[in-house]
């Protein structure tokens, strides 16, 4: 319900002076676009997020090396 009267608003606001079927339209097309692409953005934020915070959780462990790593001089 929300979705409709904010599809609403905007269609108006996109329609100007053009006021009636085409702001109706547009209201329309733009709620039925955010109600497909916002999921898809979240989702798409999220993994970037988690992405981030596991680069940044290894980045900060102290680099172990094994003991035959070392050079011999």
């Amino acid at each position: 319900m929300l979705g409709k009267i904010a599809g609403a608003m905007l269609g108006k606001r996109l329609a100007g002076r053009n006021a009636g079927t085409k702001g109706a339209l547009l209201g329309f097309g733009a709620a039925a676009l955010a109600r497909r692409s916002v999921p898809a953005l979240v989702a798409v934020t999220a993994a970037g997020w988690g992405f981030n915070k596991w680069r940044e959780r290894r980045a900060r462990r102290s680099p172990t090396y094994p003991g035959t790593a070392t050079p011999d001089y």
